[in-house]
């Protein structure tokens, strides 16, 4: 129809008109232009496809450029050929619809038109969101650009779950998407798995576009993750579209975060947290009155403590519940706080909210970075209540996380240790690859390094799968090492903190880092009794996750030494402490080296404290290697790794 090519030029003109306005080329681009050299790519036939319009992105060559608007809006005039064309082909659209498939090269997941541009142009005009392509995809060079890494990620997913619109802006997030969905990207998807993930992602793409979503600079698909990692992928299809459209309201300010580059505010001084009048942590019950006195002993501030554990069985467990105790205390009942134990499912930590929100609780506390997914969706239930989780460098709106600068008590322990380690030969026991993990293992070895040039620092993991570390310590000569923080209370041995082993096989406990959880606590929930809980929100932005980040300097880490150490050692470690209150010494001040190189110059700026966090490589004088999610044995810690890890497999 004539009149429907008329409108259709007229919103090419004003598409044109904008991106002229704007400095862009206003026709199409062309995928030869685009690609420099794309003859010589290999090209491979993927066949019929269901193409999404709004990914196809140009034309293949100059043919048709000067015929469309950037947005596949018809240009030419009324009286032309091609508008007769276009017309003819809107009249067969709305008669029978289109059925000839077009001939289009896809290009790092966008497509480029050679045959069936006016085609495009008609179902853009309608709005028919998919049109079918034959498609042949041109494999990009190899790169080390974060585009091609998605890319070849994207492949490995269209080989099991052939689905084009998926389309992420970062790493891991197609493997983040099959865990969603209860998949992998090794074994072919069922179709009615791939039916729901297309249904789902349509559903949630319509209601998030129409609240404003287009609005934001994340793809669609970023946010759809954003969905599930609150809700299933099953809601989608089975509750109204009225309770899904509220479900995405009380969401949004998770999209804010997600589209905010640097989306995590660390909260490093616990000064910073206060108003600037204060003069610390309340000192007495009359302060608190003073500035809160909606909290009394007849009305305290009630804080819950959820746990995956019982402090009986778990060394974690046990230092915080070591935490709540102290804040009990030190509030002299202002605070109450109540604990739940054995809540390592989601079904338990949803039990022990509910549980908490009947005992109006205003404050939640989990402990584990595993426990972050359930306690996100559970915070976004009860908007009501503040929860906190005992993570790092995780960026949810809803959520804060607590956790500690252990790489600079490490770093003491690293110096000590090689000032005892006369065969330079120290051994270090980690846990768990996780965030801030990685920097505890080098900051020990640039400290051993700092007094023993020769030091060198053998490296096991407790979570590896059949790692014998016991029997290859002792092989290799390694008397001097460090293990767990923390004592195990129903295991009581002395194999913790920094050790040696004498000659007899007997231990000697050198020293020992310190959690002060009851310390942290304390100043966490000082926030709430001096006002200025609301006020880090407002100072990291709404668009921030608010991750409290204490160290030496705030008393909430902490080394503990034997009296029995020499004089000299205890002065080294002395010395060394109060620099890094101070903030005049770093461990990764001045040259870093990992195993495959130089990391930082001596001349360059201090690490960041995101590079701190998510390091995932080992100082040049660590024997060992970071184990990937597949060698992780045990389900708690692999699942604790996929939500807050720095391998391949993991999330971050």
């Amino acid at each position: 129809m004539q009149d429907d090519y008329t409108r259709a030029k007229r919103l090419g003109e004003k598409q044109w008109s904008r991106a002229a306005a704007a400095g862009k080329d206003p026709t199409l681009p062309a995928l030869d232009d685009l690609v420099p050299g794309i003859a010589s790519l290999n090209e491979v036939p993927i066949g019929l496809v269901e193409i999404p319009i709004d990914m196809i992105a140009g034309t293949r060559t100059h043919g048709r450029q000067s015929a469309f608007s950037s947005g596949f809006m018809p240009i030419l005039s009324e009286k032309s050929e091609f508008a007769a064309k276009w017309a003819h082909l809107y009249d067969a659209q709305l008669e029978e619809g289109i059925r000839d498939a077009i001939k289009v090269y896809e290009y790092m997941q966008r497509f480029y038109v050679e045959e069936g541009n006016k085609r495009v142009s008609v179902l853009k005009y309608l709005g028919v969101p998919l049109i079918l392509g034959a498609v042949i995809r041109i494999e990009p060079a190899p790169s080390d650009d974060k585009a091609y890494r998605i890319y070849k990620e994207f492949e490995r997913f269209y080989q099991v779950a052939p689905i084009y619109e998926i389309s992420f802006s970062e790493e891991g997030r197609f493997e983040e998407l099959a865990s969603y969905m209860g998949r992998d990207l090794e074994t072919k998807w069922p179709d009615e798995a791939m039916e729901t993930l297309r249904s789902a992602y349509q559903y949630f793409k319509g209601i998030y576009l129409e609240k404003g979503g287009d609005r934001l600079s994340i793809t669609v698909s970023d946010a759809f993750l954003v969905y599930l990692s609150v809700y299933s992928a099953d809601s989608l299809l089975s509750e109204s579209r009225q309770v899904l459209k509220a479900r995405v309201g009380r969401i949004w300010n998770e999209f804010l975060v997600e589209e905010t580059e640097d989306n995590i505010a660390l909260v490093e001084d616990p000064e910073t947290a206060e108003k600037p009048k204060s003069a610390g942590i309340l000192s007495s019950i009359g302060d608190i009155l003073k500035k809160s006195p909606q909290y009394t002993m007849e009305h305290p501030l009630k804080a819950a403590f959820i746990y995956e554990k019982t402090p009986e069985n778990s060394r974690w467990t046990y230092g915080h519940e070591l935490g709540r105790n102290f804040l009990d205390e030190v509030y002299g009942g202002i605070v109450e706080t109540v604990c739940y134990h054995n809540c390592g499912t989601e079904e338990a930590l949803h039990e022990a909210v509910e549980a908490a929100a009947a005992e109006d609780c205003e404050m939640v506390f989990t402990i584990s970075p595993s426990q972050m997914p359930q306690t996100l969706r559970e915070a976004i239930a009860h908007p009501e209540m503040k929860f906190l989780n005992c993570s790092i460098n995780l960026s949810h709106n809803a959520v804060r996380t607590y956790y500690g600068r252990m790489y600079e008590a490490k770093f003491l322990m690293g110096a000590l240790a090689a000032s005892v380690a006369e065969n330079h030969k120290i051994g270090y026991r980690a846990d768990s690859p996780i965030y801030g993990s990685i920097a505890n293992i080098n900051a020990f070895a640039i400290g051993a390094a700092v007094v023993d040039p020769r030091a060198q620092i053998y490296l096991t993991w407790t979570s590896r799968r059949d790692e014998d570390w016991r029997k290859w310590m002792w092989e290799e000569g390694v008397r001097v090492q460090s293990g767990p923080d923390l004592i195990k209370p129903e295991e009581p041995g002395r194999e913790y903190g920094l050790y040696r082993i004498e000659e007899d096989g007997s231990l000697f406990n050198l020293a020992m880092p310190v959690w002060n959880w009851g310390r942290y606590y304390e100043l966490i929930v000082g926030t709430i009794l001096n006002g200025s809980w609301d006020e880090q929100r407002l100072q990291a932005g709404k668009n921030q996750a608010v991750n409290y980040w204490y160290g030496m300097s705030s008393g909430v880490i902490d080394v503990i030494l034997s009296e029995k150490i020499s004089y000299y050692s205890k002065k080294l470690v002395s010395i060394l402490k109060n620099a890094v209150i101070a903030d005049t010494l770093s461990p990764f001040d001045g040259e870093v080296r990992s195993k495959d190189g130089i990391v930082k110059n001596a001349d360059e700026p201090r690490l960041s404290n995101h590079h701190i966090i998510t390091m995932d490589y080992l100082n040049d004088n660590v024997i060992g290697s970071i184990p990937v999610i597949e060698e992780i044995a045990d389900e708690k810690r692999k699942k604790t790794v996929e939500v807050s890890g720095v391998v391949e497999g993991a999330k971050g």
